[in-house]
């Protein structure tokens, strides 16, 4: 096992990853810019470098900084969370270079899964199910485009290989302006990813988003904990999870969670894993592999028992998963609130001085955050300032708890989104569950301020 790890991150899944170490025995040298000085995870930090300014590019995403880091206090791997650098094939490769263990994915299984052309190729060799599609990046011939999409029917989604978070997308409904959207989005794809490719799908027009928890380790080994409904989004951005998805048969998860098993052993896949699907009339769909630990693990680990984040170190530091597929049961239900700095129906972001944080209590309340009272939240970085996540034996009880804990829940001096989880938590097609990707955003347009 490891000694010391260096966690190249900030924000709540520094403070987690610096938990898990603290549990494993292990030290966590905690790396901060400028602007993140005061936060939790610091002022408890055994070590911690900064690494620069505020802006990320010159911190967070500052490879030769990270590694310096690494190398003046002697850690021995590098833990990358997730955004920033987690599913970067360049920094794996350069940390492992390094002399150092990179806590996650071979760099080489990060560039199959990171470009979606590539992972849905592997998938389809996998036999796992997709949307139908190109098979592989558009070409420049507007007549074999046209063809594409007619073979396909409209609507189609035209989307970057390199995209994500939502971003590098446009849905198409007529032919009419398919050419136009397909350069827009070549356009948007090489200025935001640096790589201009795109390819099309079929636009599913009621889905779920549901994704498959996986983790494997260098022996060959592979599990899957479960699944995750994510479908509550606005602009492809998830407001809320839960665990597992309302209304799915649990003969459809088990197979199609052994795809996503044999598919990790058919590449070779280590660590923490997640399968994004679209899921409509009975039918999965994949979309993309995450090759890192997810906002949303929580709800996983609290029906299945597993702590996520320390077998990911387990499974970097050589050893082998402690335990089978048959030893993974599901128990109960979870749901997680992301709780954003920000206008709760706007969107608009609001950083500034927390001059009151009182976080919720009681039976099954677990809360993920990095602030406290007097925290300054920076204005340079993604507005998730903490995660609510409850746990119940029924979804009912679940669903309950969490009412009672954005109730307890208290921010002031700066705007965030909990009287939108409150309303949501009311809501009578959420409480029925298996609302589709869609629903939030027709909610707010009936509740628009």
């Amino acid at each position: 096992m490891f000694k010391k790890i260096l966690v190249a991150n900030r924000g709540e899944i520094a403070l987690r990853i610096q938990r898990a170490c603290r549990e494993l025995g292990i030290k966590a040298v905690m790396v901060y810019s400028e602007a993140d000085r005061d936060a939790k995870y610091v002022k408890l930090a055994e070590e911690s470098v900064c690494i620069g300014p505020a802006a990320s590019a010159l911190s967070y995403l500052n490879m030769p900084a990270l590694i310096s880091a690494a190398e003046v206090t002697d850690a021995e791997a590098i833990h990358p969370g997730y955004g920033f650098l987690s599913e970067n094939a360049n920094f794996a490769e350069r940390v492992e270079q390094s002399g150092f263990q990179f806590i996650g994915p071979t760099p080489e299984s990060i560039r199959i899964m990171g470009d979606k052309v590539s992972a849905k190729q592997a998938m389809i060799k996998a036999g796992v199910p997709c949307v139908p599609g190109s098979e592989g990046e558009l070409p420049d011939d507007a007549v074999q485009i046209r063809s594409i999409a007619k073979r396909i029917g409209y609507p189609v989604i035209i989307k970057a290989a390199g995209g994500g978070g939502g971003r590098g997308m446009r849905v198409v409904h007529t032919e009419a302006a398919l050419i136009n959207a397909v350069q827009m989005t070549k356009a948007e794809a090489g200025a935001a990813f640096s790589n201009p490719a795109v390819y099309m799908e079929k636009y599913l027009q009621n889905p779920r988003h549901i994704e498959i928890q996986i983790l494997a380790d260098k022996h060959k080994n592979a599990v899957y904990l479960g699944e995750r409904d994510c479908s509550m989004q606005r602009r492809h951005q998830k407001i809320l999870e839960e665990a597992p998805a309302p209304g799915i048969p649990r003969k459809l998860i088990e197979k199609i969670g052994e795809r996503c098993v044999a598919a990790c052993k058919k590449i070779g896949y280590r660590g923490a894993g997640t399968f994004e699907f679209l899921f409509e009339n009975g039918e999965f769909y994949f979309i993309e592999m995450n090759t890192r630990v997810q906002v949303e693990h929580p709800v996983t680990e609290w029906i299945t028992g597993v702590d996520i984040v320390k077998t990911q170190i387990m499974v970097a530091a050589g050893e082998k998963l402690p335990f089978t597929q048959k030893q993974i049961q599901i128990s109960g239900h979870s749901i997680e609130c992301r709780i954003n700095a920000e206008d709760a129906y706007k969107f608009t972001p609001s950083p500034g001085r927390i001059t009151m944080w009182h976080a919720p209590g009681g039976p099954g309340v677990r809360v993920d955050s990095h602030v406290y009272t007097n925290y300054f939240v920076p204005p340079n970085y993604d507005s998730m300032i903490g995660k609510i996540i409850v746990h119940g034996d029924t979804r009912e009880q679940a669903m309950a708890r969490m009412r009672t804990a954005l109730a307890e829940t208290l921010v002031e001096g700066i705007n965030t989104n909990i009287p939108l989880h409150r309303e949501l938590m009311v809501d009578a097609k959420f409480m029925l569950g298996g609302t589709n990707i869609h629903y939030l955003e027709s909610w707010l347009e009936q509740h628009k301020r």
